[in-house]
């Protein structure tokens, strides 16, 4: 097989930087395999890039079986003291790959601030763990960092740094169909391989991050609802429509194990609960969000038809793209209007709509009226396919393809 090519994730490494060497704990988050182990050797390689000697520097990976230092608490307290004691007035450097596999690792994390002079960083694949766990012992000390899988600006790397010539649009119906799971992109699968990849993530996820850590019992009736979600993206949430779904082929559900299974598959990144906001008002709804899923490859896998449901998947793509650049998002409800995404970055706002193609006077006047009633004058694009350029009464129109190309994070 090709070897493995890494690339630099320069948006994810722009947000790590300004906490490097300072005495809070860097967590990075996310959905399994979408790269997070991969951060710590880039933060591992900045580090060295600066200086740092590579003893000083202890990794551990605690889904290793071959490493006695993460057998327990004691094991990786030994092996921190070891490594403190050889470097005796200076800062060591702890990478904790997967922390959450070692039991009782929230209690020894504030300690190590505490007791040595050391530069902390961990990964972990449960938000609500992570961060209960570390509010509840740090008091605020740490930082977190939620990694993506990859942007199609970084495939687009990740192909030129392989040697490759750069077929943009092809490239990007792959990316369209199968999402961004870096493991895809480094080897030359036929698409069964990459449906049973997807596919077997997806397993994992359920299994190990979902069915044991939360105890559901009824697994398949948990990817039933997921499945359903997957083939509703960027529809409003209705657990009404989920349950009378499963009424039709002869499962049952109550409301509150409903919402239980939705708030698990959040916690493990498997999807996003996108809030509706009244762009009147100014005030965020409590009602309708929207999903969206942090990878739609997984729903190519499981449900199909991201090519045929190509609006939905272009939706999702953006909606990504957005939170990976750190806004925060919101649908606008605008009277009689929705505007798919208002974003906010402090006083960094914008609003967007995104269309497959704007084939028809109809559909132009859609997707620009939705912004007629904003009253303020904040940045609003168009996106879509089209290659010609649509813009209007100082409304933005962009090629989707062009907009994910032209951000850069440093």
């Amino acid at each position: 097989m090709e070897d493995i090519v890494t690339i630099r994730r320069p948006i994810f490494i722009a947000k790590v930087k300004p906490f490097i060497d300072k005495p809070i704990v860097k967590v990075f988050t996310g959905i399994r395999r979408c790269g997070k182990s991969v951060m710590m050797h880039l933060v591992q390689s900045e580090l060295k890039d600066n200086g740092i000697d590579e003893s000083r520097i202890l990794s551990l990976n605690f889904e290793s079986r071959n490493d006695k230092r993460t057998a327990n608490l004691q094991s990786v307290c030994d092996a921190v003291a070891e490594t403190a004691k050889r470097f005796s007035g200076q800062k060591i450097y702890l990478f904790f790959d997967e922390v959450q596999e070692l039991i009782g690792w929230e209690k020894i994390i504030n300690s190590f601030l505490v007791d040595y002079d050391c530069d902390i960083y961990i990964t972990g694949s449960n938000a609500h763990l992570l961060s209960g766990e570390l509010a509840t012992y740090l008091g605020g000390r740490y930082v977190s960092i939620n990694i993506y899988p990859f942007s199609f600006q970084e495939l687009v790397s990740l192909q030129m740094a392989q040697g490759k010539t750069v077929d943009k649009k092809a490239l990007f119906r792959e990316y369209l169909t199968y999402g961004g799971f870096p493991f895809l992109y480094n080897y030359n699968f036929s698409d069964s391989e990459k449906n049973q990849y997807l596919s077997d993530v997806f397993d994992s996820i359920i299994i190990k991050d979902i069915a044991q850590r939360n105890a559901v019992r009824d697994v398949a009736l948990f990817k039933q609802v997921v499945t359903f979600i997957m083939s509703n993206v960027g529809n409003r949430f209705s657990a009404k429509s989920i349950v009378n779904y499963l009424k039709s082929i002869n499962r049952t559900i109550s409301t509150e194990t409903l919402y239980n299974y939705i708030e698990y598959a959040k916690n493990a990144f498997l999807l996003m609960m996108i809030q509706r906001q009244d762009l009147v008002g100014k005030v965020v709804l409590s009602s309708q969000e929207k999903i969206y899923l942090t990878d739609h490859g997984m729903r190519q896998a499981l449900y199909g038809f991201n090519t045929r449901d190509i609006g939905q998947i272009l939706e999702n793509i953006v909606c990504l793209e957005l939170r990976r650049r750190g806004y925060d998002v919101t649908v606008g409800k605008n009277v009689e209007n929705e505007v798919d995404f208002c974003c906010a970055n402090g006083n960094d706002i914008s609003y967007y709509q995104v269309a497959y193609l704007l084939a028809s006077p109809e559909t132009t006047e859609r997707e620009f009226g939705a912004f007629r009633r904003i009253k303020d004058n904040y940045p609003r694009y168009v996106l879509s396919l089209d290659e010609f350029d649509f813009s209007q009464n100082g409304i933005i129109h962009k090629n989707i393809i062009d907009w994910l190309l032209e951000y850069s994070p440093e």
